[in-house]
C-alpha cells in the first residue's frame, strides 16, 4: 500500500502537477529572491522577473516582449520538501537557479497546443555536479540535478488496469483524470543520450536521455528538440495534445543537495528536423 501511494504521487505532480495526496492546500510563497524550502501547495511564483515572466512562443506567434503576470507557478510535492529556485543572471543569461536539499518540487507552465501543431522545444541547463547515487530506473534513487517535463492528452481508454485505477483515484481526489502520458528530458549518470528509461513507478512516464556522464558539466548546454518524434520513440505512438510543461530538479529519493541553473524554455515556432547534438556554449 505504501508503495501504491509513492507511485500516485509521483505520477501525479509530475503529470499534472496538482497536490492530490495533501489533505489542505495552503500555500506560503516566500518574497526574498527564491521560493521558501517550507513553502506549501501551488500558487504563481511571485517573483518580478524575466524568467517567470517569460511565455512558451505558441508555432506561429511570437511570444510578447513583456509580461505583467508570472507564466510559471510553483508546486511542492506532498510530505517533501520543496527545492529552492530564484531568479539570477548568470553568464549573460536570465536563468533560474535551482538548489534542491533531499527535496523535490518543480516549475510548471499550463499549455494547450494541439498534436499537429507541435513542432520544436528549446531549453538549456548549466550543471556543476552529477547526484553520484542516482538511477532514473531505480525507484529509490530516481533522482536528477535537472528535466525538463512535458505532460500530453491522450486515449485513457488504452491504460493498463493498474494506470486505469491510479486515473480513476486521480479524478476522485483532484477531479482530474490521469493525463495519458508524460516525457521527460533528463541528464544521466551513465546511460548515453537517445536512451529511453521508464519511470519505476508507471509506464505512462517516460525519460529520454539528453545529456549523460561529467563530459559538459560547468557548461551551459543548449537543447532543440522535435517534440513529436521524440514523443513517438519514447511510447511508440503518435502524441496527443501538449498540456503542461515544467522544470524540475529533485534529490528526495538520495537525500543529497544538488543545484543546476536553467534558461528559458521556449517552444519553436516552425517544425524543422531533430538536432542530433547540444550546443556547447562555455562558461564566461
Amino acid at each position: 500500500m505504501l508503495q501504491f501511494n509513492k507511485a500516485v504521487s509521483s505520477v501525479f505532480t509530475l503529470s499534472t502537477f496538482v497536490l492530490l495526496m495533501a489533505l489542505s492546500a495552503c500555500s506560503s510563497i516566500g518574497t526574498s529572491a527564491g521560493l521558501s524550502s517550507e513553502s506549501d501547495g501551488a500558487e504563481p511564483l511571485a517573483l518580478d522577473n524575466a524568467w517567470s515572466r517569460s511565455a512558451l512562443a505558441m508555432p506561429g506567434t511570437p511570444a510578447p516582449m513583456t509580461l505583467n503576470e508570472p507564466q510559471w507557478q510553483h508546486f511542492k510535492l506532498p510530505g517533501k520538501l520543496a527545492t529552492d529556485y530564484a531568479f539570477a543572471r548568470v553568464d549573460g543569461r536570465d536563468a533560474m537557479v535551482v538548489t534542491a536539499t533531499s527535496s523535490a518540487s518543480l516549475l510548471r507552465q499550463k499549455v494547450h497546443i494541439a498534436p499537429e501543431e507541435l513542432t520544436q522545444i528549446k531549453f538549456s541547463w548549466k550543471v556543476p555536479a552529477l547526484i553520484s547515487m542516482a538511477d532514473l530506473a531505480i525507484r529509490e534513487n530516481d533522482d536528477s540535478p535537472v528535466r525538463i517535463v512535458l505532460v500530453f492528452e491522450g486515449d485513457r481508454s488504452r491504460f493498463s488496469a493498474k494506470n486505469a485505477m491510479l486515473s480513476e483515484l486521480a479524478h476522485a481526489i483532484s477531479g482530474e483524470p490521469l493525463p495519458y502520458a508524460t516525457l521527460m528530458y533528463v541528464w544521466c549518470n551513465d546511460r548515453a543520450p537517445g536512451s529511453v528509461i521508464m519511470s519505476p513507478r508507471t509506464d505512462r512516464i517516460r525519460k529520454i536521455v539528453v545529456e549523460s556522464g561529467a563530459k559538459n558539466l560547468n557548461l551551459w548546454m543548449d537543447y532543440e528538440r522535435n517534440i513529436r518524434a521524440d514523443f513517438e520513440k519514447a511510447f511508440g505512438e503518435a502524441p496527443g495534445a501538449l498540456v503542461g510543461i515544467g522544470i524540475m530538479t529533485d534529490s528526495d529519493n538520495t537525500r543529497t543537495t544538488t543545484r543546476a541553473w536553467y534558461g528559458q524554455v521556449k517552444l519553436a515556432g516552425v517544425a524543422s528536423q531533430q538536432t542530433a547534438a547540444p550546443v556547447v556554449s562555455p562558461a564566461f
